[in-house]
């Protein structure tokens, strides 16, 4: 794999990042992470959107100016995913001057191809959407259904794209590349929506909306939304319409763009339009993932649910977020909806990471230095049943899981993982170490704790693109280097001789104490 280039959605800044905004991000690290382990070369792009009426009026409403509102609010965003270890290349505000420049070059070309017309309009728009709806997409009572509010009746000459021009040519692509959206059950959704594409408004004229980029050559008008915010994808990596950067030409088109469901139909249908229509390759895939509820209920600010990304650490105590990040990824299967408990974190990282991984390395590293003096015995797999059978499992596992992330169920592929820990708990209480020592069949306990270390560096790769700092201490506890890519590791990553001592065995994650879970304890 020579390349892989993969971005999130970028956040509107009008507020605080939330729990919902997280799970993108730790979503897409964790793919980038592991496609760091199959290529050299991997780029990772993320941002703000930092346009429109929304910022221009909270702003206002601030006595702040909108830059002000969007430098403050995007380093909240940065803030967060520091936090949760969210290891992007770049992070893109859309009020970044070059992304600006080349936003207008953009409309500007489009203009002149004939694909962007001028055109008086009267139509329902979404302040929440940031787009104009059609009549038959509000509810019975005449609200936006994602929004719940009525949408205002607005008429005012903009400019129009024709994206009825590309209908036919985005229905065929998403045919002829059933991959293209994820999951697949999302592509007949988009086709639908397709059925009756008219042409859509790319401006605003400047006396409704003046927080905005000016169109070139017609300044009474604010280039909209979707041009500014979805080209940011190209104009990360040096998109020019006259002299593409070395860095577009080797990273365009982006392997995956990793969003929410709720903006599918724009990136499904509004980017590939503007793509063909600069003549630009079409993404190679969209993954559209699932909301996050908290405790079976959607996030909203009236109901006062809204969690900070931060906040869970902080509640729990955690000085690194693989427990949070890990939690996140597996809460649900490819493209469903996920659901946060502060009870089911506890129950679910103490049983996966600290019972079951943690606990598995730690016994065993502690019976080698028991028994062993902390030195790995040579290997004989005919001495112990099941032993070899076990190993070849942990690798083969490596395979299923690069299958899971082809067609990115992170969840999926996390339950693999999980499955390979859980057989190698079973192997050794089936074959009990501790019994053959007492029985002074060492040569037989020195190869059931050898197997045991040989898988666990396998899952200590495998989990690192979920918990980069358990599977850093898990590799360095077991002499494993965690830079292998998967398709070099093997089943000789023990090496015979001296491997630890017993001031050096930690626990790679602390069960989360049960008190901690208790905001009101806490208190």
């Amino acid at each position: 794999m020579d390349k892989f280039y993969i971005t999130t959605a970028i956040d509107y800044v009008n507020g605080a990042p939330h729990i919902g905004h997280a799970y993108e991000k730790i979503l897409t690290d964790i793919i980038a992470r592991h496609y760091s382990q199959r290529t050299n070369d991997m780029y990772f792009l993320t941002g703000t959107d930092e346009h429109g009426i929304k910022i221009q009026k909270t702003a206002a409403a601030k006595g702040i100016t909108p830059k002000e509102l969007c430098d403050e609010n995007a380093q909240k965003f940065k803030d967060a995913w520091k936090a949760l270890d969210i290891n992007y290349n770049k992070f893109i505000r859309t009020t970044d001057e070059e992304h600006e420049k080349t936003v207008q070059k953009i409309f500007k070309k489009l203009v002149e191809k004939g694909d962007i017309y001028k055109h008086s309009y009267e139509g329902l728009y979404c302040s929440g959407c940031e787009c104009f709806l059609n009549p038959k997409d509000l509810t019975e009572d005449g609200l936006c259904p994602d929004h719940m509010k009525k949408p205002d009746v607005v008429k005012e000459e903009n400019y129009f794209f024709k994206l009825s021009k590309y209908k036919d040519a985005i229905i065929k692509h998403i045919k002829d590349n059933p991959d293209f959206i994820v999951p697949s059950f999302r592509a007949n959704e988009v086709l639908n929506q397709l059925e009756d594409i008219q042409d859509i408004s790319v401006s605003r004229a400047k006396t409704n909306v003046q927080w905005g980029i000016d169109v070139l050559d017609d300044p009474e008008q604010s280039i909209y939304v979707w041009i500014d915010a979805l080209s940011n994808y190209i104009t990360a990596i040096g998109y020019d319409t006259e002299t593409p950067s070395e860095a577009f030409k080797k990273y365009w088109p982006a392997d995956v763009h990793v969003i929410g469901k709720d903006i599918l139909k724009f990136h499904s249908i509004y980017w590939p339009a503007f793509l063909l229509a600069l003549e630009l390759p079409l993404p190679k895939h969209i993954f559209a993932h699932g909301w996050i509820t908290i405790d079976e209920t959607k996030m909203s600010k009236s109901l006062g649910n809204v969690i900070s990304p931060t906040s869970v650490l902080e509640t729990f105590e955690l000085k690194e977020p693989d427990a949070f990040r890990y939690y996140m990824a597996t809460s649900a299967p490819c493209g469903r909806d996920g659901n946060y408990s502060d009870e089911d974190f506890k129950e679910k990282v103490n049983a996966h990471l600290a019972n079951s991984m943690g606990n598995l390395l730690n016994r065993t590293l502690s019976m080698l230095v028991k028994y062993f003096d902390g030195v790995v015995q040579p290997k004989n797999y005919e001495l112990v049943s099941g032993s070899k059978e076990l190993v070849k499992k942990a690798l083969g596992t490596v395979k299923i899981v690069e299958n899971h992330f082809n067609h990115f169920e992170i969840a999926e592929a996390a339950q693999e993982i999980m499955s390979v820990v859980d057989l190698t708990n079973k192997f050794v209480t089936d074959n009990a170490p501790w019994t053959l020592a007492k029985e002074e069949k060492m040569a037989e306990c020195g190869q059931v704790l050898t197997t045991v270390l040989e898988v666990m560096c396998i899952v200590s790769a495998l989990i690192y693109p979920y918990c980069p700092n358990i599977a850093q201490s898990m590799a360095k506890q077991l002499s494993f280097d965690l830079n292998v890519k998967l398709d070099d590791i093997t089943d000789e990553n023990i090496k015979e001789g001296k491997l630890i001592s017993k001031e050096d065995i930690t626990p790679v994650f602390l069960r989360v104490d049960s008190e901690l879970a208790d905001k009101s304890a806490k208190k």
